[in-house]
């Protein structure tokens, strides 16, 4: 899906409006895609058809001469999406659906701040905001254009919900979904009765700085079986953690070792919801796979690999519910059922920016007593001795924080006691 170049405007919108309603950011009836062609034709999901079932043959074409080709009429909101292709030849695609979190915001009249994290604002960029005009009507149309006139790529729109363009209809799509992780990382920290801490631009810009400068690429002359094996078996992990809400599109990395020297490691810039086993890059030495475009991170799993070799495979993701934890700075207590201790123990929880300053700190405490850390307003990272066991531990993280914003709700949560603890480590050989 990265690469649209040869992959029609209807399968385009067909795949991503399988992805929104498949995500719950859609109803059958609601939301609408559109792609602008090089005729200058626009590709556009039809009116009064169930998004569930969508299929190629339901989308319509509006030509650029204004015929309508298509069995369906096209979506109701036709307007706005001519008039935001008119004003910003820029736009290629267009995406607009009502994501409960996002619509949570837009019926407040308020905006997400995507200062709550450190790349969301990256992918983004700035949030415009529409007024309120009755759907379908042109009003509606030289509202939402106005605000993409101001040179926003996402916008909310009052009592509506939300919408977004790019270049491609997975970029559009990409900042759809990051702004939707956005708004439910804020909401999950309200949830646990703090607003979120939000960072500086000075944080967010140090987040982005090139740590891979010690890194060059090379061309691997073998292929060993052992390294396909786990090319495809974490291929298939990766695109399970974007299925489980776990990942977003543009937000995931996993790594594994191969041996002593060598590990696969996620791309940058690669949708995790269709990554393949070719995708994925190897990291030997300080040297990575010629062609591959590599992680931000490769450093710091680098690091983490060389401080504790009983550590096969990490992941950093940002699970909403967890992560409402790392954005409100409020403790994540994981003695929730025997599993979440026995998988996750203590889980220590690091200031923002600690591996970027004191690298050692985190290095050295991730480890098989301390599997599972946190950074604030940054990512949830797991290890583990094989790639099954780092995928189990972010989704007991993840269901686990669920299961204690939710019992805050019913009153607070009622830990598991030092003395059952005591049991646990016994009956189970934990380290202690």
């Amino acid at each position: 899906m990265e690469n649209v170049m040869f992959e029609h405007p209807r399968d385009q919108i067909v795949e991503i409006m399988q992805r929104i309603y498949g995500y719950g950011m859609t109803t059958t009836s609601g939301g609408n895609l559109s792609v602008l062609d090089s005729s200058g034709n626009i590709w556009i999901s039809p009116a009064s058809i169930d998004k569930g079932t969508l299929q190629r043959d339901d989308i319509v074409c509006m030509t650029s001469s204004g015929e309508c080709i298509g069995r369906h009429r096209p979506s109701s909101e036709y307007p706005f999406h001519r008039a935001i292709y008119k004003h910003r030849p820029d736009i290629k695609a267009i995406l607009h659906a009502h994501p409960p979190a996002l619509v949570s915001f837009s019926v407040a009249g308020q905006i997400p701040n995507t200062s709550v994290h450190s790349t969301i604002k990256q992918v983004c960029g700035t949030v415009g905001y529409a007024s309120y005009e009755v759907p379908g009507s042109e009003a509606l149309g030289k509202s939402v254009s106005d605000a993409f006139a101001q040179g926003h790529s996402t916008i909310l729109l009052e009592n509506h919900g939300a919408c977004c363009v790019g270049a491609t209809l997975l970029r559009a799509f990409q900042r759809f979904e990051t702004l939707d992780f956005c708004a439910r990382l804020i909401c999950s920290s309200i949830q646990l009765g703090k607003k979120p801490f939000y960072l500086s631009e000075t944080d967010i810009e140090f987040n982005q700085v090139d740590r891979n400068l010690e890194f060059h690429p090379f061309i691997p002359d073998i292929r060993t079986s052992d390294e396909m094996e786990l090319r495809y078996q974490m291929a298939l992990l990766i695109r399970r953690a974007y299925k489980q809400k776990l990942f977003t599109s543009t937000e995931g990395t996993f790594a594994v070792r191969i041996d002593k020297e060598s590990f696969l490691i996620t791309p940058r810039d690669i949708d995790r919801g269709t990554l393949q086993a070719e995708d994925l890059v190897l990291v030997k030495g300080n040297a990575y796979e010629n062609g591959k475009n590599i992680s931000r991170a490769t450093w710091f799993f680098k690091a983490i690999f060389e401080e504790q070799p009983e550590i096969n495979s990490l992941i950093i993701s940002n699970p909403p519910n967890i992560m409402g934890y790392a954005v409100s700075h409020e403790t994540f207590d994981p003695r929730v059922i025997p599993e979440s201790y026995i998988l996750l123990r203590e889980v220590p929880v690091f200031p923002y920016g600690t591996h970027f300053r004191n690298l050692d700190e985190v290095t050295k405490t991730i480890s098989p007593r301390y599997p599972v850390i946190l950074i604030q307003n940054d990512c949830l990272i797991t290890s583990g001795s094989n790639l099954l066991q780092a995928f189990d531990r972010m989704e007991v993280a993840e269901y686990s924080a669920k299961a204690t914003i939710s019992a805050k709700a019913l009153g607070g949560l009622k830990p598991i006691t030092d003395a059952q603890i005591a049991d646990l480590v016994k009956a189970f050989n934990l380290l202690p």
